[in-house]
């Protein structure tokens, strides 16, 4: 399973992301430091919330196979700015959580994430486990790995290291 780095907003819904990702009970938990357990790492939301710790997020980044952008759908601004993804060297999905609030607005939220270069977007709601399928379902595919060769080949065209090769190429 692709080792999964999230970073939101407080309440955005990371650490119940994380419970449900497990088949956990839902609980609250304020998450007061970068936590590194099993297969997520889950980071406090003020380090997204603050210019100063989040370069702290780029750095644990580098421990994931995949990072992912959590926004609730329910949030009236977000703190990522357009193409965000510069920083990263990792693919970059986005995850809106609490699509069943009421005043949810997934339109608004998705183009958040698409601004942000997210490759892939998926909707959740963490306490009714809607969506959470699809999501593990992309967390359990194989994590491709190529030699330091094939890594340099796909920098000179430009590519990431997880970006298919075009035809011919």
């Amino acid at each position: 399973m692709k080792r999964l780095f999230l970073m939101g907003r407080s309440e955005a819904g990371k650490t119940s992301l994380t419970q449900a990702l497990r088949g956990e009970r839902l609980h609250y938990h304020k998450t007061q430091y970068t936590y590194a357990g099993g297969e997520t790492i889950d980071t406090p939301g003020e380090y997204s919330e603050s210019k100063q710790a989040g370069v702290g997020l780029a750095c644990f980044s580098f421990e994931s196979d995949v990072v992912a952008i959590l926004i609730a759908a329910n949030e009236p601004f977000t703190v990522f700015a357009p193409n965000c993804d510069a920083f990263l060297n990792r693919p970059l999905i986005g995850v809106i959580t609490k699509i069943n609030a009421p005043n949810a607005n997934i339109p608004m939220v998705r183009q958040w994430l698409q601004s942000c270069c997210c490759e892939r977007i998926f909707l959740v709601d963490n306490a009714t486990g809607e969506g959470i399928p699809e999501l593990r379902a992309y967390l359990e595919e194989d994590v491709p790995t190529i030699s330091l060769e094939e890594a340099k080949r796909r920098q000179r065209l430009g590519l990431h290291d997880w970006e298919p090769l075009p035809a011919g190429a």
